[in-house]
């Protein structure tokens, strides 16, 4: 057997390895991955940011989770599972005009403290309703689906000003998601304990690439030391450990990888199960549950980041929204327009941000969605722009192909 013929048995084999342990990663947080960079410092202000873009997958619904509760129409669409903002399990209010879920007390509490911001009314640029596609548009960042195999977080890695480097990128879990896909070399890592023959494959892999591949090589190691450093008792999951639990475990676990001198600054997380076609719920239900494992997951990035949490941001983000009408079922279908969420101590928060369309039959997308106002490449651009310097001219061609018309939002960090 030839040298090359060993290394793709040994990655067919560690990727098998790593696929296997998917049963062990809970409902609800399917995977996450990392980006490493070396310290990240500005001469200037003495920063040291972080980013960590956190997507939920299957489609959120934007009007549940922050509700017009001021807008006269919205309580007739969404009918019995439609916020208020008085009575058992009201909703917890922003501004004279919107209100947010009451699961989600801690992200009310950073809104507070000005170091959260919803934009509401916003999408990709994706118009029809698969997810498959959706997901495709808003991890790769470009205007339609099957564009490229790399996505808009990893081109952004490579696009960092000189003195700021990528050292290499590691995948968090079964899969490495599309958003930080591309060519920095990738090794497989995921919170729960690593079988032995895929501890023993990996290290076969990483004394074949020494010499062959000193980059890959480097990455590979770095995995495995996460890897070792994140199996304390802490992050293991529990018996009878919910998919809102797991959510939390996960965030607990990157937090504490992110908080390290020597550990990532940008991280990408996606949380499954946001397809509530039925039985949604209101204030309390299928909904409130994945907001609250959601709303537990950002308090767990605060406490567990410590100091960093300072200069971090977090954006929350889907592929789509839901109809604004509720369907036979007590559920939404596939919609547009959605809401984005920032957290982090680096947030100008305490701020809805909305070119809000209204809910009149006239104004919905189609006649059934909150109609899009706000371009999610806008939100991401400013993101990218303030956090890390990135030039704008490069966020639209390399890392937004073709988005110049899209300006960076301004004003979102702190």
């Amino acid at each position: 057997m030839t040298s090359m013929e060993t290394i793709s048995d040994c990655c067919e084999s560690l990727r098998s390895s790593v696929a296997s342990r998917r049963a062990l990663l809970l409902g609800g947080a399917s995977f996450a991955a990392w980006a490493y960079l070396p310290k990240f410092a500005r001469a200037a202000d003495g920063r040291d940011p972080r980013l960590v873009v956190i997507i939920l997958r299957g489609a959120l619904d934007g009007l549940a989770t922050v509700a017009p509760t001021g807008d006269p129409d919205y309580a007739g669409l969404h009918g019995a599972i439609a916020l208020s903002s008085s009575g058992p399990n009201a909703a917890l209010p922003l501004d004279n005009f919107f209100s947010l879920h009451p699961a989600m007390p801690e992200f009310s509490r950073m809104y507070r403290e000005k170091k959260a911001a919803v934009i509401h009314a916003v999408a990709t640029s994706y118009r029809d309703r698969s997810h498959f596609d959706g997901q495709d548009v808003l991890e790769s960042g470009f205007a339609g689906p099957g564009r490229v195999q790399s996505g808009w977080l990893n081109r952004a890695l490579e696009g960092l000003p000189k003195g700021e480097r990528v050292t290499s990128a590691l995948a968090v879990g079964p899969t490495t998601p599309l958003v930080l896909r591309g060519a920095a070399p990738t090794v497989g890592w995921a919170p729960v304990a690593v079988p032995q023959a895929a501890e023993d494959t990996a290290m076969r892999l990483l004394e074949l690439y020494q010499h062959r591949d000193p980059v890959l090589a480097s990455a590979l190691k770095q995995g495995l030391a996460l890897d070792k450093a994140a199996q304390g008792d802490d992050m293991k999951p529990k018996p009878g450990t919910t998919g809102a639990g797991a959510m939390r475990l996960v965030a607990r676990g990157a937090a504490k990888l992110m908080a390290a001198d020597d550990g990532p600054r940008i991280g990408a997380l996606a949380f499954d199960g946001w397809d509530t076609h039925a039985n949604e719920g209101g204030p309390v239900g299928r909904l409130a549950q994945l907001l609250g494992g959601l709303d537990g997951a950002l308090a767990e990035f605060e406490t567990g980041l410590g100091a960093r949490w300072r200069d971090a941001v977090i954006v929350v983000a889907t592929e789509f929204g839901r109809t604004a009408r509720i369907n036979g079922t007590q559920g939404t279908d596939h919609g547009t327009g959605t809401v984005t969420l920032l957290a982090g101590g680096a947030v100008k928060g305490g701020r809805v941000i909305a070119d809000w369309p209204g809910l009149k039959p006239a104004n919905l997308y189609q006649g059934r969605d909150l109609a899009p106002t706000t371009d999610l490449r806008a939100v991401m651009k400013g993101v990218l722009k303030d956090q890390f310097g990135l030039a704008e001219r490069a966020l639209a061609e390399n890392v937004f192909p073709d988005s110049s018309a899209v300006k960076p939002m301004q004003g979102l960090v702190a």
